[in-house]
């Protein structure tokens, strides 16, 4: 029989959930690319976070952007992402990265999720790395 962790000592993911904490409406969190295009050329430190799986990432993705699989956030965060600045994730279409940002934002972390993630950036005409990529499917 397996004994539960001592109170206090639960990890960031494993933290048990206040029934009265409600997730942070996605419109406070949605930056279109737009958005995050001007952010990256004013900010170059804004840290930007693809939590697709490995063979979408290489398929294609965002220049300078580090690659964190949305399973594997809880465990790679704090290692990671430096909570002292602003994190935009991203994904195919939104709603990983929508997750992650969720989760971080919780956490007290400045987070944010590309709107429409991949999809709408390259639709939009925006580049993708490396060159000739393209958005995989999921």
């Amino acid at each position: 029989m397996r004994t539960p962790p001592e109170p206090g000592r639960y990890a960031p993911s494993m933290a048990p959930i206040d029934a009265s904490s409600e997730l942070v409406d996605p419109a406070e969190i949605a930056v279109d690319p737009a958005r995050v295009e001007e952010w990256r050329a004013r900010d170059p430190s804004l840290q930007v976070v693809d939590v697709r799986e490995v063979y979408e990432r290489e398929a294609g993705h965002l220049a300078g952007s580090i690659h964190i699989e949305l399973t594997q956030l809880p465990a790679q965060a704090e290692r990671l992402i430096d909570r002292e600045r602003p994190v935009v994730f991203y994904c195919r279409v939104g709603a990983r990265s929508l997750m992650a940002a969720q989760a971080l934002r919780a956490s007290g972390l400045q987070a944010h999720s590309m709107d429409g993630g991949l999809m709408r950036w390259a639709s939009e005409g925006r580049p993708l790395t490396p060159e000739g990529g393209h958005v995989a499917d999921h």
